[in-house]
């Protein structure tokens, strides 16, 4: 993988379907303890912030939500603004339905297992650090789904493909103590994800309009693609 020229396609550990439900919810918590300090949820709320200009209430589907952490997070940003949030999240693994949920009390969101094509239709569709898990045609296959489906708007969060960030994050999930799983998953996950070039032929596969959409790159790693309709 000399440069990162070509992205990635090995598997990462944390999507084995055999994993232990225990070890899931180790790598889910130190993931975001991870996200937490890259403040991963910083793009996808500025996105919120346009998007819902003049709204008072929207609906959301987070694909791939994880241990619900983006989700909290967009419920306390709209709670503060006084926007009614209905808020749902759907992943493919179970297990992160029972951690999400362990560590939502309080709040108003539904987190359901399964497929995001079995979910309603909502004003926004949202994934966080999920489209590097998927292949070529399972993104393309995505970013139609939401193109369809999210009536207001969608918004791709992800990984930046960068030599030094490839370089620099075993050193800080070292020095963290994070799980060794998200040590590993983490560097793989950088070589898996995308650069602002290879995203444009996606877009034109999945039926976006030329220049419908933005593509951004947001600090540290990030990037981003936003469409508003």
């Amino acid at each position: 993988m000399s440069g990162l020229a070509e992205r990635a396609i090995a598997e990462e550990r944390m999507d084995a379907p055999d994993l232990d439900p225990a070890v899931y919810a180790a790598v889910l918590t130190d993931l975001g303890k991870v996200n937490r300090m890259v403040m991963t949820a910083r793009p996808t709320l500025a996105f919120l912030a346009r998007a819902t200009r003049g709204r008072t209430r929207f609906s959301l589907l987070d694909v791939g939500f994880g241990d619900g952490g983006m989700l909290r997070t967009i419920a306390r940003w709209a709670a503060k603004r006084g926007i009614e949030a209905d808020l749902h999240g759907v992943d493919l693994n179970a297990n992160s339905v029972a951690v999400a949920q362990a560590a939502s009390a309080g709040y108003a969101i539904d987190y359901h297992a399964g497929d995001y094509a079995d979910r309603p239709d909502a004003d926004f569709i949202i994934s966080s650090l999920v489209a590097h898990h998927m292949t070529h045609s399972q993104l393309v296959a995505f970013v139609a789904h939401m193109e369809r489906h999210a009536t207001a708007g969608w918004f791709v969060n992800d990984l930046l493909r960068s030599n030094f960030a490839h370089r620099f994050f075993p050193l800080l999930a070292r020095a963290m103590r994070w799980h060794e799983i998200v040590r590993a998953d983490g560097q793989l996950s950088i070589a898996r994800s995308y650069r602002p070039g290879e995203w444009p032929p996606i877009l034109a596969e999945a039926g976006v309009a030329p220049g419908a959409a933005r593509i951004l790159k947001p600090f540290p790693f990030r990037l981003c693609v936003e469409r508003l309709h």
